[in-house]
């Protein structure tokens, strides 16, 4: 287990790396660092979505399944697959992901969790396919789960919510999240593009805060340069 953590440790640096680089460019081609499989709510089979990741040229990517890293998990393995067949191969690099809802300032959030060690006992409420209750469920102790399990806490789509996201980003840093889905396409355009002006305002807002920006398609179809 201490070789797993370190390993995981390892990762969460790298991945902080990767976050401090963020920009308006890094989503999809680069970086992708919200989408759906088949194991939640998305259409994409797990290898079907590694293909893809793999053919874009994708650096990184981490799958973030509601309430399930079933989807990470299979998709892990068949890359390691791959990779093993495929020597000297360009392959991106795979996070463990998940989404997690929870509740700030009384309202439901999605909060997304990065890098964390998946078997790690502060992780097992959210991992069971359907949102927690009672104070399981409230986004200090979702974030402070994650953190117990060497991962990072964002914020999804800040600027999607029944609250503004001028209240919600100081509310989830004070809460200590450590990143917000800055780039993220409110309206569903194709070619996908972040929403400028809400990614302008959410980016002002995690450098007063000191918060990670991060880029997701949030990707429910079958293209991963999509959100539908």
């Amino acid at each position: 287990m201490v070789v797993n953590f370190a390993r995981t440790c390892a990762s969460t640096e790298i991945l902080k790396q990767v976050f401090q680089n963020i920009d308006a460019q890094s989503c999809p081609r680069l970086f992708n660092f919200h989408m759906h499989t088949v194991h939640s709510d998305g259409r994409l089979q797990p290898q079907a979505l590694i293909e893809q990741a793999i053919a874009i040229g994708l650096q990184g990517l981490a799958i973030t399944d509601h309430h399930t890293i079933g989807g990470y998990q299979a998709a892990k393995a068949w890359l390691e697959d791959w990779r093993w067949n495929n020597p000297g191969a360009t392959i991106p690099h795979l996070w463990s992901g998940v989404e997690i809802n929870a509740n700030l300032l009384d309202i439901e959030v999605h909060i997304l969790a990065y890098s964390f060690q998946p078997e790690h006992t502060s992780m097992k409420p959210y991992l069971q396919r359907k949102a927690t209750t009672g104070t399981e469920y409230q986004a200090n102790k979702v974030i402070a789960a994650i953190h117990e399990a060497g991962g990072l806490a964002v914020l999804a789509h800040p600027a999607r919510y029944k609250r503004s996201h001028l209240d919600l980003i100081p509310a989830a840093a004070e809460k200590g999240i450590d990143g917000v889905e800055t780039f993220y396409a409110y309206n569903n355009p194709n070619p996908w593009k972040p929403s400028s002006s809400e990614s302008q305002q959410v980016q002002q807002l995690a450098g007063e805060y000191g918060l990670f920006n991060t880029c997701g398609t949030d990707t429910h179809g079958l293209s991963l340069l999509q959100r539908l």
